[in-house]
């Protein structure tokens, strides 16, 4: 017994040192680069942060210098006292000046936001443009100082991007590093922009880098606490929305009216973004049909803008007044409802004439005053049963938000963190989850991958569906010198049937050209300039293109799950 006691000691211990020995390997090997990747991800939070809060006060002080007020955060209050004329002219040259910048640096006069930096994450190994990016961020800097009626985090999220993709490009990082830098770099702009480190670091994960993998929580954190010490060293450890806990909920009698609520507001966000897509479409036709410049679309946006503005100052910028008086339930039924459809015109027009910005804080005024308008009516129903119809609009705020971003779980905690109220949660969720799953029925999952899906990149439906658009032919195919190439007689016969294919083509475009051919494989030809006759240069086989899919496939996955 005691010499079976003895071994088995003996064999723990040679296995605990064998153990101790791999990872002082391991920390050898590994740890330096470790703690240089986490030491990079600091400082492209350091330098996001910095970013974002730059953009924020930029806007602040260039829209207290055009509407000469020395508090922005009452403009519409300030703005009833001017000039019918000034209130026009602003947002008319605002959009001028930011037509003449879209035309210069952009190929498409459309500003870079978040969809963007979604598209890069996954089809871009974490790189988005520099040029359209930059240009981008002034356009929209000059759209939300000048009465554009939209958000900062779509520049503020692109702006952080291109950081990342200066920093990837420097370091020469693969497409799993230039993610999760992208990560660290959304995460730390959007705390710095809203004082939300919890909420930004999930952001990064769930809309942007969409997984939660474990290797790229731990830098997306060190970003963001990095970005939201940036935010309160100049603001202070405040909420953005300074407020006194609005009652408490009657859980079991209450809840169920927080259910329709959450679906009232799946509804009006799926109305929220088809108005924009609805906009952005007639805005296209409408320029194609009277032959308008491109760099004039923003200015007619802003001109229509101005005279909304001109009785309803409530639309201009992030609506952070109006959406404040809804929370503290200053605002009447009938104003609630009118400033809640006045906004969401507001933003279809500003997106429909390509001005810039985002939809978060629109999409929280929106939900705000929803909310509003719902808990008046539902306290007025059953008022004893009832708790204070405020609660109603905290919980509009995020189950509209969540909708449109497709982001149940960030939303959730943003919404705790722009309030600094954790006791409203119930509510708060139970109209998000209810929301948030029926909106992603209405539209492809969120306002962005919507975006994404109407410009043909699919990447609602998971990397399954988007992954064959990111392998080229070219790196697939077999050469004419390959042991295993094509019969060349059949690939001559096959070119002069017209099934064909180029090296540039994608394997999504080419399969359509395999399920044409009978033989397995598909030649890949190249026109020369100087020759219209195809030259053959290799062929295509469909087990090769079902293979490169498959490694595509497990290498998303182990990313994803590691």
């Amino acid at each position: 017994m005691a010499v079976s006691l003895r071994s088995i000691l003996s064999q723990q211990l040679a296995q605990a040192g064998a153990a101790c020995k791999q990872g002082l390997q391991v920390l050898r090997h590994r740890g330096p680069s470790q703690i240089q990747f986490w030491f990079i991800a600091l400082v492209i939070g350091i330098a996001a942060g910095f970013a974002a809060l730059g953009f924020r006060l930029g806007i602040s002080e260039l829209q207290a210098a055009l509407y000469g007020t020395d508090d922005v955060q009452l403009l519409h209050s300030h703005a009833v006292s001017l000039p019918w004329y000034w209130i026009l002219g602003i947002p008319i040259a605002g959009g001028l000046i930011v037509g003449l910048i879209l035309h210069r640096f952009t190929d498409d006069a459309r500003v870079r936001a978040v969809a963007d930096v979604i598209e890069g994450s996954a089809l871009g190994e974490g790189r988005v443009e520099t040029r359209a990016g930059i240009a981008s961020v002034f356009a929209s800097l000059i759209t939300l100082s000048s009465g554009g009626s939209s958000g900062r985090e779509g520049p503020v999220v692109h702006m952080a991007g291109v950081i990342s993709t200066w920093v990837s490009d420097r370091i020469h990082a693969d497409g799993i590093t230039g993610r999760d830098l992208l990560g660290c770099a959304v995460a730390a702009a959007v705390s710095a922009s809203f004082n939300a480190p919890i909420a930004g670091a999930l952001f990064a994960l769930e809309v942007v880098l969409r997984h939660f993998a474990v290797h790229a929580f731990a830098p997306i954190v060190i970003a963001s606490v990095a970005g939201t010490v940036i935010n309160r060293l100049n603001f202070g450890d405040v909420a953005e929305f300074n407020l006194i806990t609005p009652g408490a909920l009657q859980f079991y009698v209450e809840l169920p009216a927080f259910l329709i609520l959450g679906l009232v507001c799946g509804v009006i966000a799926a109305v929220f973004m088809r108005s924009i897509f609805w906009a952005e479409d007639m805005g296209s036709h409408v320029q194609d049909r009277f032959g308008i410049p491109r760099w004039l679309r923003p200015a007619l946006a802003g001109a229509m803008l101005g005279g909304i503005a001109i009785w309803y100052p409530h639309i201009i910028g992030v609506g952070y007044e109006t959406t404040l008086l809804a929370l503290k339930g200053q605002l009447l039924l009938n104003e609630a409802i009118v400033f809640a459809v006045l906004k969401t015109v507001a933003v279809a027009i500003t997106f429909g004439g390509r001005m810039g910005g985002g939809v978060f804080s629109p999409s929280l005024m929106v939900g705000a005053l929803s909310g509003l308008a719902f808990g008046i009516i539902a306290t007025g129903v059953l008022p004893d049963v009832s708790g204070a119809y405020t609660l109603y609009a905290f919980a509009g705020m995020g189950a509209v938000a969540a909708a449109v971003l497709g982001a149940p779980i960030s939303t959730t905690l943003i919404v705790f963190e722009l309030t600094g109220d954790w006791q409203i949660g119930i509510a708060v969720m139970v109209s998000i989850s209810m929301s948030t799953a029926l909106a992603s029925r209405l539209v492809d999952r969120s306002f962005f991958l919507t975006q994404l899906e109407r410009r043909d990149i699919h990447l609602a439906a998971g990397p399954q569906a988007y992954l064959m658009s990111m392998i080229r032919v070219g790196g697939v195919m077999r050469t004419t010198e390959d042991d295993r190439a094509a019969d060349p007689d059949r690939c001559a016969e096959l070119v002069a049937q017209g099934i064909c294919i180029t090296p540039s083509v994608t394997l999504e475009t080419a399969l359509a050209q395999l399920e044409r051919s009978e033989d397995g494989f598909v030649p890949v030809v190249i026109l020369d300039k100087n020759d219209a006759t195809p030259r053959l240069v290799g062929a295509l086989f469909h087990i090769d293109a079902l293979k490169a899919y498959n490694r595509a496939l497990a290498e998303t996955a182990a990313e994803e799950h590691s």
